[in-house]
């Protein structure tokens, strides 16, 4: 055996890697455990982005790491949770890197039910927690449909017994079939798309999704959650009738109707002709009924108004002197309120003539026409008292003016590099650039020699900070 001959190697104290060593025994567990069964209960279980499954296994006494490859686990049809007994089927081999050995799984099974009814049971609590079995979201069958739709195999039995049953119930009824597979991969697709574009042309006022009974692999496409959604999002009301009476799905969960085989879903669409027929007898005859009840209280009333009804003419004669006596009053109170009416008019019209508007409006005239003339003679003494002041002030500027003095032949001296005004002439020395301003225009200077008003400065008597050196020319 193997064994035999890996012992052989070591006996001989070979001296082996880490590496090698783990090699060894991985080699010795996958060829003799190349295909084992093993339950236990599920721990640590995880979904990487990878596709992979990772979980434990374990019981009261070890535990064992199991790893299901994306490949494998593609096709699992429920999911793994902490806590759920399971049954794995794989092979033995050793994680080099972490040196534990561990089961590569490649079909796995809830222990104690199917994957198949496991899967179901996940996928109808999930649903129903998403609210897509509510009652009260569920819609009613119409009474009288015009159209049907039928989404089944065209060719399996399941349509021929709906047909049968149409055609004996109401034979004229409009039936639209469309053809999709009922079992296998892609069938749950082609039912939801089915769904869909029925709703999309409202081709029908109800629908049917039907199929003959099977297995539960059989039945499978229509527990999957496509269509599921397809008939909770579908406007026109769904029946489902798939399988036998105790075949439960998850359409018959999500739709509107559940019918336990494909025959009962096509009575409880339409009554039958002999159904109607008596249906309209019987609403017939309790019309009738109510009718001659209806009619002989009428009788009856007419014959007390018949005897509590007195004799016409003399009801005449004492209507007819009653027209006249409210005649009479009605003519006296139409007098008495014209007289009234006359008497009010004459009053107002005296009132309105004293509180003639005429009078009121010439002597707003006279008013207006008054104090217009006051308005105008205030506004030319004001303008003339105005014009005053402005004179007035006129004359004062122009006393002030300093064009007034430039006139009497005085002249402004400023400085030609900062221009500023020189009010005294120890501002200046000899050198100097003066701007004089005339009336009539400005003239730019040469400070030859600078002579105060007291005494007569020369060149040299000066001081120091006056002497400036005249330039040559």
């Amino acid at each position: 055996m193997y064994i035999n001959r890996q012992m052989t190697l070591i006996s001989e104290k070979t001296i082996l890697t880490v590496s090698r060593l783990t090699a060894l025994l991985r080699d010795v567990l996958e060829e003799n455990f190349m295909h084992v069964w093993v339950e236990g209960e599920v721990s640590n279980v995880s979904f990487p982005s990878s596709g992979h499954i990772y979980f434990t296994l374990k019981d009261n006494g070890a535990s064992l790491r199991c790893v299901m490859f994306r490949g494998s686990g593609k096709n699992l049809r429920f999911r793994p949770e902490d806590g759920m007994a399971l049954i794995a089927r794989g092979r033995i081999s050793v994680y080099d890197q972490r040196g534990d050995y561990q089961l590569l799984c490649d079909y796995i099974e809830p222990a104690g039910t199917g994957a198949l009814q496991t899967a179901f049971i996940q996928l109808k609590n999930r649903l129903a927690k998403e609210g897509l079995f509510e009652a009260d979201r569920k819609r009613k069958i119409p009474p009288y449909p015009q159209r049907v739709g039928i989404v089944t195999s065209p060719t399996g039995a399941a349509i021929q017994d709906i047909l049968n049953v149409l055609k004996r119930r109401f034979a004229s009824l409009d039936v639209i079939i469309y053809p999709v597979r009922v079992q296998g991969d892609g069938a749950a697709e082609e039912i939801a798309a089915a769904l869909d574009e029925m709703n999309r042309m409202r081709l029908a006022d109800v629908l049917i999704v039907a199929r003959g009974g099977g297995s539960i692999e059989d039945l499978w496409a229509f527990n999957e959650e496509v269509v599921a959604r397809a008939i909770y999002r579908s406007r026109i009301p769904v029946i489902s009738a798939v399988g036998h009476e105790t075949d439960w799905s998850i359409s018959d969960f999500a739709a509107d109707l559940r019918a336990p085989t494909p025959s009962a879903a096509a009575e409880m669409v339409v009554a039958s002709t002999d159904e109607q027929r008596s249906r309209i007898e019987g609403l017939s005859h309790r019309l009738r009924l109510a009718v001659e009840k209806h009619i002989s209280g009428l009788e009856a009333k007419l014959s007390s108004l018949k005897r509590v009804m007195q004799d016409p003419s003399r009801m005449m004669k004492q209507l007819s002197q009653r027209v006249d006596d409210l005649s009479e009053r009605l003519d006296n109170a139409i007098k008495n309120s014209l007289s009234g009416r006359r008497e009010r008019f004459a009053r107002v019209e005296t009132s309105l003539i004293h509180l003639s508007p005429v009078a009121r409006i010439t002597f707003l005239g006279h008013r207006i026409n008054q104090l217009s003339g006051q308005m105008e003679r205030t506004l030319i003494q004001k303008i003339d008292m105005m014009k005053q002041n402005c004179y007035a002030s006129a004359a004062q500027l122009e006393v002030l003016s300093p064009l007034a003095t430039l006139s009497r032949g005085y002249v402004l001296a400023r400085k030609q590099d900062s221009c500023e005004t020189i009010t005294r002439l120890a501002g200046l020395s000899p050198g100097e650039r003066v701007k004089l301003s005339f009336l009539d225009g400005d003239a730019d200077c040469l400070v030859e020699s600078v002579e105060l008003k007291d005494e007569k400065t020369s060149w040299q008597n000066l001081p120091e900070r006056n002497r400036k050196k005249l330039p040559e020319y």
